[in-house]
C-alpha cells in the first residue's frame, strides 16, 4: 500500500468512516476529521480494530482557522499525508426558492472551501517531497444537472473544477489527483439532510444500484492505490457523462423525467 498516512474528512460516519476503516485494514495511520467528537472517536476505534492506527481531530471544517490549525498540527506532529481524502460535504437537495443564502454559503464552505484550505495546506510539502495523493469525493452532480438541487449541484461543480485543474497543475509534481464520483450511497447523509432523498433522479436499479458505504470506500481505496485520475461507481454514470457531452439536450430531458419519477415514488 502506497498510502501510509491518510487524512480523511467527514470521517465520523458514512463514506468517510468506511474509507478510514478500509485504509486501517491495510495498515495505514488514518487521521480522521469531523465535527462530532464522540462519533469521531468511535470511528477511530473502528480503524484501530481493523488493524490501523488512528488520530481523531474534532474540527469544524467550515471554520478556516480551525482547519488550518488542524493541518499544521498534523504536519508538525505526524507528518505530511501520503493521501488526503476530501470527503466532507453538507447540503440539502432543494429548489432554489426553498434554499436560503446562508444554506447556499454553507454548501460552498463544505465541501469546496474546506477542500481548498486543506489541500492548499498540505500540497507545498507534497511538492517538496515529490509524492502524494489527493482524492475528491463527489457525486454525479459534478457533471449532470437536475431540478430541485441547484445549490448542491453548484457546490459539486466547484469541487470538480478545482480537482480537474489540480490534475493538470500538479501532474509534474508527483502528486496524483483522483476524482471519485459515486452514485446514491446509503448513509446517514439523507437523515441529516431531510427532503433530499425525494429529489434523487430515479434510474434503473439494475444499472445504478444503491451503494453501501463499504462499497464506496472500496472503490475509493482501489482507485487511489492504483493512482487513477477518475473513479466512477456505478459505471453507468461514466456513459451518461459521455452522452451528456455529446447530446446534452437528450440527457437533460431524460434526467428531468427521472427526477420527476423520483419525486412521485419518494426515491
Amino acid at each position: 500500500m502506497s498510502s501510509k498516512l491518510v487524512v480523511v474528512t467527514g470521517a465520523s460516519s458514512g463514506i468517510g468512516e468506511a474509507t478510514a476503516r478500509r485504509f486501517g485494514q491495510a495498515g495505514a495511520h488514518v487521521v480522521l476529521l469531523a465535527r462530532n467528537a464522540d462519533r469521531l472517536e468511535r470511528a477511530a476505534h473502528e480503524v484501530r480494530a481493523a488493524g490501523g492506527t488512528a488520530t481523531a481531530l474534532a474540527i469544524d471544517l467550515q471554520n478556516r482557522a480551525e482547519t488550518l490549525d488542524a493541518a499544521a498540527r498534523i504536519s508538525g506532529d505526524i507528518g505530511t499525508p501520503d493521501l488526503l481524502v476530501n470527503n466532507a460535504g453538507i447540503g440539502r437537495w432543494r429548489p432554489l426558492v426553498e434554499t436560503g443564502p446562508d444554506e447556499a454559503a454553507a454548501m460552498i464552505g463544505v465541501p469546496y472551501l474546506a477542500a481548498f484550505n486543506l489541500t492548499r495546506a498540505f500540497v507545498p510539502a507534497m511538492i517538496e517531497r515529490g509524492s502524494g495523493g489527493i482524492a475528491f469525493v463527489t457525486s454525479p452532480a459534478s457533471y449532470l444537472a437536475w431540478p430541485n438541487a441547484s445549490a448542491y449541484i453548484a457546490a459539486r461543480r466547484a469541487i470538480a473544477g478545482f480537482a480537474e485543474s489540480l490534475q493538470s497543475e500538479l501532474k509534474t509534481a508527483g502528486i496524483v489527483v483522483t476524482i471519485v464520483v459515486l452514485g446514491t450511497v446509503e448513509t446517514p447523509y439523507f437523515d441529516n439532510n431531510p427532503g433530499s432523498r425525494e429529489n434523487i433522479p430515479e434510474l434503473d436499479s439494475r444499472l445504478a444500484p444503491v451503494l453501501t458505504a463499504d462499497q464506496a470506500a472500496e472503490a475509493l481505496f482501489q482507485g487511489t492505490e492504483q493512482r487513477k485520475r477518475f473513479v466512477v461507481k456505478p459505471g453507468i454514470y461514466r456513459a451518461l457523462f459521455v452522452m451528456n457531452a455529446l447530446f446534452p439536450k437528450t440527457v437533460a430531458s431524460q434526467i428531468r423525467r427521472a427526477a420527476k419519477k423520483g419525486r412521485r415514488t419518494g426515491a
